[in-house]
């Protein structure tokens, strides 16, 4: 079974909500909509953080590191920022603030498959992510591990045999 864990430094952005801007052509009086329109991601910071995933799974010529052509079961476990409140004596609280966690695995998931490392996301059929805040002096990033689930068929281990103790 292969296996893939990587740990990406950083800070952990959201995949966001893309917006939709017509594109006009001309100006003023003469201004007409083209029918076309040109999507945007609201979230500034999800394209770098997408490029430091790509690059953390792709050779320096740009090739993934490893190739999953099957299903695979995919965990990320995410560390965000420490907000500034919070206390630096007592337990440290769940992240239950933004970003959202599925906004988040959806990033990743983009970075994964612009990486080649699968074809598609759809590839993935089993899913865990988690979402905690850096302890004091821990760094951000998300820890990502992509295990290869493809069964084993009879056919590919033999004839099944079955002993009987006497």
């Amino acid at each position: 079974m292969a296996e893939l864990t990587r740990f990406i430094p950083g800070s952990p952005a959201p995949q966001g909500s893309k917006r939709a801007r017509p594109i006009y052509r001309g100006k003023g009086d003469t201004r007409e909509f083209t029918g076309k329109v040109a999507q945007t991601e609201s979230s500034k910071a999800v394209k770098p953080w997408r490029s430091d995933i790509r690059d953390a799974l792709t050779d320096p010529h740009g090739q993934p590191i490893a190739r999953f052509d099957g299903p695979v079961a995919v965990e990320l476990a995410f560390v965000v920022k420490r907000p500034v409140g919070t206390p630096k004596t007592r337990a440290t609280p769940a992240a239950i603030k933004k970003p959202d966690l599925d906004k988040l695995v959806r990033a990743v998931f983009d970075a994964i498959t612009s990486a080649g490392v699968w074809t598609d996301d759809s590839a993935a059929i089993d899913v865990h992510a988690t979402k905690r805040i850096a302890e004091l002096g821990e760094p951000t990033g998300c820890r990502i591990t992509i295990r290869d689930t493809t069964p084993i068929r009879p056919a590919d281990v033999g004839p099944l045999t079955l002993e009987i103790p006497a």
